[in-house]
């Protein structure tokens, strides 16, 4: 089958173009730039469409069985993608880890793709889709949780250029306030020097200096279908700096897939009254690794094993463990004591 790939000659879009073949799917790559289009896959059928304009859309999406958006800023892309899937009657899915695009796509369009019997899958990448996976994983048997925490240990963080696009529009969103999960909803706070605290992770990274806080996409999703009234995420803190550094160097690529050295931890506890579990993932480069995410998330929902219809989270529309197990080529998932 053909699924469409929008923003397929970004960085992340490129993995997922490449994950698609593997698995057997023909990848059709849009975009908005003909020219880096034309560059990047001269030798297979692509097509040029624009989120501001609805009919080249339509007309990119013609025969696709469904479509990945892989172009931020997603504040921007999603919506009208969504609204194009929604025209087509075909699945949607994103890899956005922006927290305001990611809550829009739920406000917006639940009603109308559950109507549409149309799965719309928001953040299914490392930050929001595996985080929502491990914390439904680590639930287990409960229905409700006190609190889940997220903690995610980066060796280090080179970001491409969608991410600090991405970031830019946030941080415009929100005026320079912080945002959290607390008391069952979101709450923005005004700014100030982010809490700092120590995360105990396994080894091989052991106990490291994390900022409290650091939220991302895991916000939306978790409590978008497990009654979790506090979600609370946290970042390495050298990871964080690289984030910020204004010089941190472009990705380098160390094998024949095209990941960085980059390594990671995400190290997942929730809490329920004196309580915890806790299920950990690791693995390597952060955004190579939403390919397999957001491509074995294709091949689920177009092979209809899916839980739900309508827009709907990782942890929500698909059985959490079966699914991680499913990527173990990619992830090493452990539940420790």
């Amino acid at each position: 089958m053909m699924v469409a790939v929008f923003g397929a000659y970004g960085h992340t879009g490129r993995f997922v173009v490449a994950e698609l073949r593997e698995r057997g799917y023909e990848p059709l790559p849009l975009g908005r730039d003909a020219a880096k289009l034309a560059a990047a896959f001269s030798e297979v059928a692509h097509r040029v469409a624009s989120v501001d304009d609805p009919a080249s859309l339509d007309r990119a999406l013609a025969g696709a069985a469904a479509v990945v958006n892989c172009a931020g800023p997603f504040a921007d892309t999603a919506g009208p993608l969504v609204e194009a899937a929604l025209r087509a009657g075909i699945p949607y899915l994103d890899v956005a880890a922006e927290i305001e695009a990611n809550r829009d796509t739920f406000a917006r369009f639940t009603d109308r793709a559950q109507a549409a019997g149309v799965p719309v899958v928001p953040a299914m990448a490392f930050f929001g889709g595996l985080g929502d996976l491990l914390v439904t994983t680590a639930m287990g048997d409960w229905s409700a949780a006190d609190e889940a925490h997220v903690a995610y240990g980066l060796s280090s963080w080179h970001p491409t250029a969608g991410t600090l696009a991405s970031g830019t529009v946030s941080r415009d969103r929100r005026d320079g306030r912080r945002v959290r999960f607390t008391a069952g909803r979101l709450e923005y706070v005004e700014g100030g020097d982010l809490p700092r605290l120590e995360w105990d992770f396994p080894a091989p990274l052991g106990t490291r200096p994390v900022l409290g806080e650091f939220t991302m996409a895991d916000v939306v999703t978790v409590p978008s279908h497990l009654p979790i009234p506090e979600v609370r995420t946290y970042m390495t803190a050298d990871a964080a700096r690289d984030l910020a550094a204004g010089d941190t160097p472009s990705l380098t690529a160390v094998d024949e897939r095209g990941r960085s050295a980059q390594t990671f931890t995400v190290d997942v506890v929730v809490r329920a009254g004196t309580i915890g579990r806790r299920v950990v993932a690791q693995g390597q480069d952060i955004y190579a690794v939403s390919a397999p995410l957001v491509v074995e998330a294709v091949d689920r929902v177009l092979t209809g094993r899916t839980r739900v219809t309508g827009v709907a989270s990782a942890g929500r529309i698909f059985d959490a463990p079966d699914f991680l197990r499913a990527l173990a080529a990619h992830l090493t998932v452990e539940t420790p004591a």
